[in-house]
């Protein structure tokens, strides 16, 4: 199963690694932490480069969560409102969810962006705060930009290790993109099914 998704990162170039890493942040078809790794066995094999990796991996990261963080802006509060009190459900959010969200923000600053960058369930969602909350765009970019590297460097030397290390270390990343998807989607359907808003 790795061989090909291996192949798809290997083949689709730095531009490839750009457009999966853009998308991941807002349809995540495959893990940034499985896209990146693959990058850095890539780099063990001689097929890509660290530094090329590196730039592309995280400005596809960083433009990503910009066009959440673009969505959120545009919209506001008011018009973002109606959305989750309609959807909360299949989003497994209400609008004091956001509201928390926001509130933190705000109390600790705009390197609750950064730091948020290190911790894989809040990377993305965190654009939509700090959207809402209008934080400067060159500001939020270069947060996030900055904090999407120091993350991509540590998936690329761990993903260079492991190709390194293994012979056939994109099969392990493989199955570990299917262990991964499995886990996620049994955890979503549990969310949906437990999910009830505070009114209730």
């Amino acid at each position: 199963m790795g061989e090909w998704i291996y192949e798809i990162v290997r083949q689709g170039g730095y531009l490839g690694i750009m457009f999966l890493m853009a998308l991941e942040n807002i349809i995540p078809p495959i893990p940034s932490e499985v896209i990146m790794g693959l990058g850095g066995i890539a780099v063990a094999r001689g097929d890509m480069h660290f530094w090329p990796l590196l730039f592309w991996g995280t400005l596809g990261s960083a433009l990503g969560n910009y066009v959440l963080f673009l969505i959120a802006d545009r919209l506001g509060y008011e018009r973002l409102r109606p959305f989750i009190d309609r959807w909360g459900r299949w989003l497994t959010l209400e609008w004091h969810d956001v509201e928390v969200a926001g509130r933190f923000l705000r109390r600790h600053g705009h390197w609750v962006v950064f730091v948020f960058r290190f911790m894989p369930m809040f990377r993305s969602v965190i654009s939509i705060p700090a959207g809402l909350a209008h934080m400067g765009h060159v500001k939020f970019f270069a947060f996030t930009f900055v904090g999407a590297a120091i993350w991509n460097v540590a998936l690329i030397l761990g993903g260079k290790w492991l190709g390194q290390t293994l012979a056939q270390a994109e099969q392990w990343l493989g199955w570990a993109t299917l262990a991964v998807a499995v886990v996620t989607v049994v955890f979503y359907v549990w969310r949906v099914l437990r999910w009830k808003p505070r009114s209730e």
